[in-house]
């Protein structure tokens, strides 16, 4: 059973989220869509969690995973507007041990962009690593690139958090969490957090992971975490202390400030975060930054991490058609290591498929949060029909060219 709001013209979107839970093993989800500022789409439905069956609320919560990463894009760009964080001056005139082992001329634009070469950290990382912002920001100034920065990317999947994160906290002189807080989630008046209060655990939906088998290990990122320890994507995903043997679902987990990995929110959260930049900027950044913040900055055949075709803005991804590029879409469905959003629209995908965005050119923000998580590196088909219904919604004809076109 779903409920919420579905205005007339996005009846497909409410028919899409309906048959993810009758035909595409949707357990809980929320969506939500703006259009021109006004909220057009929002449902929610299914079950928070199976333990106790307790139902998806209109203010169940869920963690997104790496959509966290456009929150943390979006507070270094409201200081970039507010003349506070230049992103082409190196990074070591904020942050000058971070210039060690060769990474002097690193900039805050090749953090947000995934080329500022430190995907994961070598040495194992402590139990407890993720919880503790100085011992992470530490190990990333420490170690040494592992290429010549500025010159590939690599998805810092994790270490995203730190990077970025150090430079917001170094140029506005709060942590993350906090400034988020300050800056954008209070003003927006949204149920959004990095680093969660713990009055508000109770209403955290758990965390249902997607289980891969053996046979599974045969795309490149799979290949690799079965195959070298020692190569990136093995070190981004085993690496991880504590988070990676199930920090999403614990407290602990929740409170920390990981800007890469632990944002809390729902649907409305996310499609609430970018209806501004979906409509000008508001008050969150300026025309200029608005225009900086959604050009693709850099692009490759081979991500270093994720080893498939993919397109970054600054901080944000941008539509990423590998429908016919990925070994993974043949194995567990076309939209598997894809997202295919309009040309101008960027956001971010969660691990399992949460998804938020914002498409300035159509109006559109978008936010999609579940707690079963699926297959693949990026969408899977029950967020991609989401995305493709809300498209169709607004007279866009088809995403044959890799982005929804008119």
């Amino acid at each position: 059973m779903t409920e919420g709001l579905c205005k007339p013209g996005f009846e497909r979107v409410a028919e899409a989220f309906k048959a993810n839970f009758d035909s595409k093993g949707e357990i809980g989800a929320s969506v939500c869509l703006t259009v021109g500022g006004e909220t057009v789409v929002d449902l929610w439905g299914g079950t928070a969690d199976q333990k106790t069956n307790a139902p998806w609320t209109r203010d169940t919560l869920s963690i997104v995973f790496s959509c966290t990463k456009g929150a943390t894009a979006l507070c270094a760009h409201v200081l970039a507007s507010q003349g506070k964080l230049d992103l082409d001056a190196p990074v070591r005139e904020l942050w000058p041990e971070f210039a060690q082992h060769g990474k002097g001329h690193v900039t805050t634009r090749m953090m947000l962009d995934h080329s500022s070469a430190v995907p994961a950290v070598r040495a194992k990382v402590k139990d407890d690593g993720p919880y503790d912002w100085d011992y992470m920001t530490t190990r990333l100034a420490d170690e040494e690139p592992f290429w010549q920065p500025g010159t590939r990317n690599g998805y810092h999947g994790f270490t995203f958090g730190w990077t970025v994160g150090e430079m917001v906290r170094r140029a506005s002189g709060k942590s993350l969490g906090t400034f988020f807080r300050d800056e954008i989630a209070g003003p927006l008046d949204l149920d959004f957090w990095i680093g969660l209060p713990e009055e508000m655990e109770s209403r955290v939906a758990p965390i249902v992971a997607h289980v891969y088998k053996a046979a599974d290990a045969v795309t490149p990122f799979m290949r690799d975490l079965a195959t070298n320890k020692e190569s990136i994507p093995a070190l981004f995903y085993f690496n991880n202390g504590a988070w990676r043997s199930g920090g999403a679902n614990t407290r602990t987990g929740h409170a920390a400030e990981i800007g890469a990995a632990n944002g809390i929110t729902n649907a409305r959260g996310l499609a609430g975060m970018y209806a501004p930049i979906a409509n000008g900027g508001g008050k969150l950044v300026d025309a200029k930054t608005l225009t900086c913040m959604g050009e693709v900055s850099m692009a490759t055949h081979d991500d270093a991490t994720l080893r498939i075709p993919t397109r970054f803005a600054l901080g944000f991804m941008k539509s990423m058609d590998n429908r016919k590029r990925s070994m993974a879409a043949k194995l567990w469905g076309e939209d598997c290591d894809s997202v295919i959003m309009g040309s101008a629209a960027f956001g971010h995908v969660g691990a399992g498929g949460s998804l938020g965005f914002a498409d300035p050119a159509a109006g559109l923000s978008f936010g999609y949060t579940m707690n079963r998580m699926g297959p693949g590196l990026l969408m899977n088909e029950r967020g991609q029909s989401l995305v493709d219904a809300a498209y169709l919604s607004l007279g866009y004809k088809n995403k044959d060219g890799g982005v929804w076109v008119k």
